[in-house]
């Protein structure tokens, strides 16, 4: 049986493929090669694409789409001079062809010329049957001119054309957030939802809002919509777990997070968030195998090793914490929250070596929290290594100059050090700057405090 474009969809393309391959010479009209172009477009099969444009212009050598597919291509491998120089000759053809403007202001936006693209996409507004997509474009333009308040606009207008573009949505309610207009975004909301009751994305958003805005009842309120509207829509039982969650009603969280795992392949954050709420309703064992699900699903998720040491070390079972989290520097080395366990881990086991390596480790990989340069220095200190602990705290300094914490610790190590001018030098700036931070001498260095010259000085200050 002969095959004809009614019984077979891919026909031309078939037809394409199997004259590129006898080299015989096929006639297609213009709209089939438009087609065949298209869809090796979708596919990204870029050389096909070129092939049928090539072979198409010159059975019909004045089609204008077909060169505008040439321009495109030209566009995307960033051949801009060449594209501009089609699109020109393009325009002396076809002046009122609005395709011609948009690739023109795609030119102009990839050479970052974006308050030219928007004059361009205008003009193309003017001649379009699909303003959707113009005003689209056109919200692009003003994103990267950082024009929110005209994006949000366009993106409205794209709506008002197309209520199923949940792009634009998304875009306006992102234009909302960057202006921190929230409860305009709530009354836009509620106004879009009005006439289109049953988007799910509206009341998915609704609901993020409200949930922002710690309206927790209305936000469960929107989730349920949107689950009502899409029964499979996974975004939506996430949110609303999360919601639940802040309800303290975690029985009902578990039962969302867990319809999304029958809708769909499993999750780490799903898995997580169970394991939580197990863990706040004090069941132990479901919480730990949850937590095990989740660094399964997602070895490199910090958040699930993180869940499993803070567990155990909630616990006080600190040497299943330290093994957790050797694992976890195993898998990932340079995190640097599982180094902060290790440092933290250690130090309650009286690993006090091991703890300051985990701080000098933090620190390498560049880490420089006051906490962290206090904590490896006390270490430091308790190990009897006073040369390490008074470097360690003058590069601690860099960072936090005529910090009182770091000087008073400075002025106890250098009179440990016997640099009792570097002490004296220390303390007083440490007393010029938070003398009620005299404890941490009085309780780190004693000795250096019941000392008579250094009692002298204090004295002098408080």
């Amino acid at each position: 049986m002969q095959l004809s474009e009614h019984n077979e969809p891919n026909f031309s393309v078939n037809r394409f493929e199997k004259m590129l391959k006898t080299n015989n010479v096929f006639f297609f009209d213009s709209i089939e090669f438009e087609r065949i172009i298209e869809h090796y477009l979708d596919l990204a099969k870029i050389p096909l694409a070129k092939k049928a444009i090539k072979i198409g212009l010159e059975q019909h050598p004045n089609s204008i789409t077909l060169m505008l597919f040439k321009v495109e291509l030209y566009i995307f491998e960033d051949r801009l001079d060449v594209a501009d120089q089609l699109l020109n000759k393009l325009y002396t053809l076809n002046p009122n062809n609005d395709e011609l403007y948009i690739q023109k202001a795609t030119v102009q936006s990839k050479r970052n010329q974006h308050k030219e693209a928007v004059k361009t996409l205008k003009i193309a507004l003017n001649l379009t049957d699909d303003k959707a997509d113009v005003y689209s474009l056109l919200g692009m333009e003003y994103l990267f001119l950082e024009e929110f308040e005209n994006a949000k606009k366009c993106y409205q207008l794209c709506l008002s054309e197309d209520n199923q573009d949940y792009a634009a949505l998304y875009n306006v309610i992102y234009c909302f957030d960057f202006l921190e207009q929230h409860q305009e975004a709530i009354t836009f909301l509620n106004d879009f939802l009005d006439t289109n009751p049953y988007s799910e994305v509206g009341w998915h958003q609704l609901g993020k809002q409200y949930l922002s805005a710690n309206e927790n009842k209305k936000a469960l309120t929107a989730f349920d919509f949107a689950i009502i509207s899409e029964d499979t829509f996974i975004g939506a039982y996430f949110e609303k777990g999360k919601v639940l969650e802040k309800l303290e009603r975690y029985q009902e969280a578990i039962e969302n997070y867990l319809l999304t795992l029958q809708l769909d392949d499993p999750t780490s954050f799903a898995y997580l968030r169970i394991g939580k709420c197990y863990e706040k309703l004090d069941n132990e064992e479901m919480a730990i195998q949850y937590y095990y699900k989740t660094v399964h699903e997602d070895p490199l998720l910090d958040k699930g090793w993180q869940a499993i040491t803070d567990y155990y070390y909630k616990l006080k079972n600190y040497q299943k914490a330290l093994y957790y989290t050797n694992k976890a520097i195993a898998i990932d080395g340079a995190n640097i929250s599982y180094w902060k366990r290790y440092a933290q881990i250690n130090f309650k086991l009286s690993f006090y070596e091991e703890a300051e390596r985990g701080y000098q480790k933090i620190i390498e990989l560049g880490n420089y929290e006051l906490t962290t340069w206090l904590k490896r220095s006390d270490l430091l200190h308790q190990l009897g290594e006073i040369n390490a602990a008074i470097q360690n705290l003058l590069k601690g300094l860099e960072f936090y100059p005529e910090n009182a914490e770091i000087e008073f610790r400075l002025a106890g190590l250098y009179y440990l050090a016997n640099e009792p001018q570097k002490g004296q030098y220390h303390l007083v700036n440490a007393l010029q700057e938070e003398k009620e931070y005299v404890m941490i001498l009085e309780e780190l260095f004693t000795r250096v405090y019941n000392r008579k010259s250094v009692k002298e000085i204090i004295d002098k200050y408080l």
